[in-house]
């Protein structure tokens, strides 16, 4: 749908993650007790440093697919 000028958005809104996740949620229990940073080793081989496009970060990716199990 087409809109005029006069239809913009005139204010912004800034939203901060830290205030949307409660401070008891699973999420955070989750990020105080394991530390993912064994993954980037276990993955490192499979990766190039210097052919193809920037790789997502893989603690990033196995998060989603953790998260997706709970």
């Amino acid at each position: 749908m087409l809109r005029s000028n006069r239809e913009k958005q005139q204010s912004y809104e800034f939203v901060s993650i830290e205030e949307l996740v409660p401070q008891d949620h699973l999420l955070r229990k989750v990020d105080k007790y394991i530390n993912f940073s064994f993954i980037e080793d276990k993955v490192r081989p499979l990766y190039s440093a210097d052919n193809g496009r920037p790789a997502i970060d893989p603690v990033v990716l196995f998060k989603m697919i953790f998260l997706g199990y709970f």
